[in-house]
């Protein structure tokens, strides 16, 4: 069982897990839905879903991957567990920091994470791809869904007017360009392309030999 956590995120995730998907829908339908999918594509074998928060993505995972789950929040881990349940998928699940996992090294062949790092602030960046690394299979990807913030004038200027509301309920950021990081964590880029407009990316990278 991982140590009670205080940081300021956890306890946000604990608060508002049980109205999590209800205040989540609207962008679920309209955005999320048609792009978890993506996140997915190619990944088999053993694979860590870091992040993974009330189980959303539950239904998406490759039928040929063996997936672990991981989340800080047991309050999340718990709605997941129901949806795993109510989907009969075999998914494992665990409360587990993913800046300071337990698992060994090179123990998985993709890592995927659904908007994770817009709620790590800049100094958990770099640790949470470094982790990532260390527990990647040589050759293995690490798959990561995320926001940016728009080029486009007015898609900027309304999402710079969401923000206080993002960062209140949910402690995340638009504008986490988490891809600036991966040289340091001895990450090498492989894809990055937009799967809606210029706001939602996917950023693919693998360990370098």
């Amino acid at each position: 069982m991982t140590p009670p956590d205080t940081s300021p995120i956890h306890g946000k995730y604990q608060r508002i897990a049980r109205f999590y998907d209800l205040l989540d829908l609207p962008f679920e339908n309209r955005r999320y839905k048609g792009l978890r999918g993506h996140l997915f594509e190619g990944v088999r074998g053993r694979m860590l879903d870091a992040g993974v928060g009330t189980g959303r993505n539950i239904p998406y995972y490759p039928p040929d991957a063996r997936v672990t789950g991981i989340d800080l929040s047991a309050a999340m881990l718990a709605r997941a567990e129901k949806r795993r349940k109510r989907l009969g998928a075999s998914v494992e699940l665990l409360e587990m920091d993913a800046l300071h996992t337990r698992f060994p090294d090179r123990e998985f062949d993709a890592i995927t994470a659904s908007f994770l790092f817009c709620v790590l602030d800049d100094t958990q960046q770099l640790p949470a791809l470094r982790e990532m690394h260390r527990v990647c299979k040589p050759g293995g990807s690490i798959r990561i869904l995320e926001y940016a913030l728009s080029e486009h004038p007015f898609k900027r200027l309304m999402m710079r007017l969401w923000s206080p509301w993002v960062r209140w309920a949910y402690g995340a950021a638009f504008d986490r360009d988490t891809e600036q990081y991966l040289g340091q964590a001895n990450l090498e880029l492989v894809e990055k392309r937009f799967l809606f407009h210029d706001i939602i990316k996917l950023i693919v990278a693998r360990p370098r030999a």
